[in-house]
């Protein structure tokens, strides 16, 4: 019940004022309990529940009259959210790595604690520690990346996307950007996700706080990111939008109301609107701000900052931003599992700095 408390006020402060699913990558979307995750292909879906402290980790098969596999933890966690009330992430396509973020008690938290599961067999593998207040964005297929959204204040509109390497455990030091637009800070509240069948692209749907709508792109096996800024798309109702992929993967529709506003060529990423040819749209970066008017279907930000600010649960000041790659302190929980502690001091520049070709 507790849990319930403090999520809540937050919850329902902000429903108040924005669209559904308008909050997640750039918003406070906490985990949640009680919801399956499952990935294409798998014959497992996973869910968290609490119970006195502990969660217990659920592990459903597919067939009808299978045995369901429990995990008790120590500790509140839940499946990661990427939109509120919406869509969920931390499972990876080839459904061996399941990440699982704590319940935070306020709001900014001062640090972020993960759980990372093995799912055959049903194990613990790891307890991350980082600092700093950051959401799970995304895993790659094969559950060596970790993709964080971490805030670099306490502006819930301005973050970093952050990757993990599950396998060495280090926090790389340079953010995920566009490669084209480098430098600044990124703004915009998530509406829509969507994954490529592979689950190598996660593709999300953002409105900014002032300009036109995007959609980024995120490698999660090359570790790149793309951004594609929708124009003729500013004066739609799109925080009510949501994505679909089209027959194999080739296009990336834009919907509201049922209906396909756009489209984006996922090989070339050049914008076609309105059902009919349009001119290609540059790819900019996610950091690009632009100094047009409020379209219609821009959400009121200065009610969100107020609304959040009458609850007191954004702090006064910055987080600190947790960019430098870290050497991990292990130690052992009482499951056996290493407990990583990022040091805050060291940055491992030459492993941060590498840079993988896109296929």
């Amino acid at each position: 019940m507790k849990r319930i408390l403090l999520t809540a006020p937050l919850v329902l402060s902000l429903a108040l004022v924005v669209p559904q699913g308008a909050l997640a990558d750039g918003g406070p979307a906490p985990p949640v309990q009680g919801k399956y995750i499952e990935v294409p292909g798998s014959n497992y879906r996973y869910a968290t529940f609490g119970t006195r402290g502990d969660t217990i980790v659920k592990r459903q098969p597919a067939g009808a009259g299978s045995v369901m596999t429990e995990l008790r933890v120590s500790g509140d966690y839940g499946i990661p959210s990427v939109v509120l009330g919406g869509s969920v992430t931390g499972l990876s396509a080839d459904g061996r790595t399941l990440v699982l973020a704590d319940l935070p008690r306020s709001y900014p938290p001062r640090t972020t604690r993960l759980l990372v599961l093995n799912t055959l067999p049903l194990t613990v593998r790891a307890r991350l520690t980082l600092p700093g207040w950051s959401i799970v964005d995304a895993l790659s297929p094969d559950g060596r990346w970790l993709y964080l959204i971490h805030y670099v204040s306490s502006d819930v509109t301005k973050y970093e996307v952050l990757a993990y390497d599950l396998r060495a455990h280090r926090l790389l030091a340079k953010p995920i950007v566009d490669p084209r637009d480098r430098g600044e800070a990124m703004t915009g509240f998530a509406v829509d996700r969507v994954m490529s069948s592979d689950g190598r692209w996660a593709y999300t749907l953002y409105v900014r706080p002032s300009g036109v709508p995007f959609v980024h792109a995120l490698d999660t096996t090359g570790r790149r990111a793309v951004c594609v800024d929708l124009p003729s798309l500013a004066d739609l109702a799109v925080g009510n939008g949501h994505l679909a992929l089209g027959p194999g993967g080739a296009s990336l529709q834009v919907q509201i109301d049922g209906a396909t506003v756009g489209a984006i060529n996922t090989r070339t990423f050049t914008v076609r609107t309105g059902g009919a040819p349009a001119a290609a749209a540059p790819v900019e970066s996610v950091a690009r701000r632009h100094q047009s008017n409020r379209g219609q279907g821009d959400v009121p930000w200065e009610l969100i900052v107020l609304s959040i600010a009458a609850l007191g649960l954004v702090a006064a000041g910055g987080i600190g931003v947790a960019r430098s790659g870290r050497q991990p302190d292990s130690d052992r929980s009482p499951d056996g599992a290493p407990v990583i502690d990022l040091d805050r001091q060291h940055a491992d520049r030459g492993h941060a700095d590498e840079e993988l070709p896109v296929a």
